[in-house]
């Protein structure tokens, strides 16, 4: 990637925790590309200054944003409806999380923070606003992405950044559509797995076979909270107003 674009700013939680080899030698790849630039090290609270945006770090280094006070915050009723799940010791636990605000605009993006993650970030107080836009934390996968974490975001729309067979799964999928005011579901590719029953109508999705050609979806984003999606497949556009 580096190679294709530069990249200028490398941000990540620090030093990888994984220590296995085939983890040491790719963090050991991404460290000599890092190094090349300029390493910025972030914890929750920090701000990465993009001109134009509010990028807020919600997560990093297994630590999270501070929970909001009792007259602040609201306590989660689906709290009670979610089991946790075995602690993850590795790098998915340490995903750097974010809150992009462009204006009126929201995105999050907790990238591949693990369940139990998700579920502090959400219980007993959720800690986040709602969002226009949702990406699916890690895939999609069947451990992510719980109720009580998307569904008190009320996202108008969510994209699932899953592959063929990686992610996308039906319970996370259906979990998902049943979040409070969601528009459409937007997928990078068709989930085997989720069949036609739990997939996005196709025209919503990038890529429709496993030897797929690529093809992406691109999020344009207005001030006043507006926002348009495409699928660079078949052109296909879906256009949200402001809330």
């Amino acid at each position: 990637m580096a190679e294709r674009s530069p990249i200028v700013n490398f941000v990540d939680h620090g030093p990888s925790v994984e220590t296995g080899q085939n983890a040491v030698e790719l963090f050991e790849s991404y460290r000599q590309v890092r190094d090349q630039g300029r390493h910025i090290v972030v914890k929750p609270g920090d701000k990465i200054p993009i001109e134009g945006l509010d990028v807020e770090i919600l997560s990093a280094a297994g630590e999270l944003i501070p929970a909001p006070s009792a007259d602040t915050g609201f306590n989660n009723p689906l709290c009670a409806g979610e089991q946790r799940g075995v602690d993850d010791p590795g790098e998915n636990a340490k995903s750097v999380g974010v809150m992009i605000r462009f204006g009126k605009f929201r995105l999050l993006n907790l990238g591949d923070l693990s369940w139990n993650g998700e579920l502090d970030m959400a219980c007993p107080v959720h800690r986040l606003d709602t969002v226009d836009v949702f990406l699916t934390t890690h895939h999609g996968t069947r451990m992510s992405c719980p109720m009580a974490l998307v569904h008190p975001l009320r996202p108008r729309v969510t994209i699932m950044n899953n592959g063929a067979k990686k992610g996308g799964a039906p319970e996370v999928w259906r979990a998902i559509r049943g979040s409070p005011g969601l528009e459409d579901i937007w997928q990078l590719h068709f989930s085997v797995e989720g069949s036609d029953e739990n997939n996005a109508p196709r025209e919503f999705i990038a890529n429709l076979d496993e030897q797929c050609e690529g093809f992406g979806l691109k999020l344009s984003a207005g001030s006043d909270g507006s926002f348009t999606i495409t699928n660079a497949r078949n052109g296909r556009s879906g256009t949200y107003k402001p809330r």
